[in-house]
């Protein structure tokens, strides 16, 4: 009798744990990408936005994007061309003296014919809801076009639709499958499912990022009209 309470409790605790470990985050997941789908466009069809906001990715210590980045900002450039956005918030990790993601995504920006003025860095976008936080808090973003590949586009939006900015995406997808490795679009895909559920869990709790400051809106002119 004791053994079977024992394998009872025990059943009960791997099923609690099943349940937070593969059910929820895949419900998740499976319920933020359904409802990202009406929000998310190609390029030549995407609604006009004032912004395009580009989350970052690796950059080598070369200073060469990644093929994931590089896609990204590509999107984002095309965007720019074809008059969907007048401006580009590149937002990314530079922690470190050494890594700046949002400065190699401007010069490569640049570098593909935007003018310099209409590229601005966001260097405190250290997680997916840092830089939605910071494109509405400390850059006054409201409105804009998130920039990314269609796997990270669903958290993506979610995080800064619930933040306030009227979002919607473009899956910047450009070498798939055959430019990303095969491992880095496997481990990129299944990290979705957790990182989606931490992310629903910080819009509850809303905590700040760890690097703020002032604002510092994208149009400042537009604050005083």
């Amino acid at each position: 009798m004791v053994f079977q309470r024992i394998a009872r409790v025990v059943a009960k605790a791997l099923l609690i744990v099943l349940v937070v470990l593969i059910v929820l985050p895949v419900a998740a997941r499976l319920l933020v990408w359904l409802w990202s789908t009406e929000r998310t466009y190609p390029v030549d069809s995407v609604p006009e936005r004032r912004v395009a906001i580009v989350p970052g990715a690796r950059v080598y210590s070369s200073g060469r994007l990644s093929a994931m980045l590089a896609d990204r900002v590509g999107a984002a450039v095309d965007l720019y061309h074809a008059g969907k956005v007048d401006a580009l918030l590149m937002t990314g990790d530079n922690s470190t003296a050494q890594y700046n993601e949002p400065g190699a995504m401007r010069e490569q920006a640049i570098a593909l014919g935007v003018l310099p003025e209409d590229v601005v860095a966001d260097y405190g976008g250290r997680r997916t809801y840092d830089s939605c936080y910071r494109a509405r808090f400390i850059f006054q973003v409201s409105d804009a076009v998130v920039v990314t590949q269609g796997f990270h586009l669903p958290r993506a939006l979610m995080l800064c639709n619930a933040l306030g900015i009227d979002a919607v995406g473009v899956a910047a997808d450009y070498q798939r499958p055959t430019g990303y490795s095969r491992y880095s679009l496997t481990h990129s895909t299944l990290r979705e499912y957790p990182a989606t559920l931490a992310a629903l869990l910080d819009l509850l709790r809303r905590p700040e990022p760890p690097v703020m400051g002032e604002p510092l809106p994208i149009f400042p002119r537009e604050q005083f009209e």
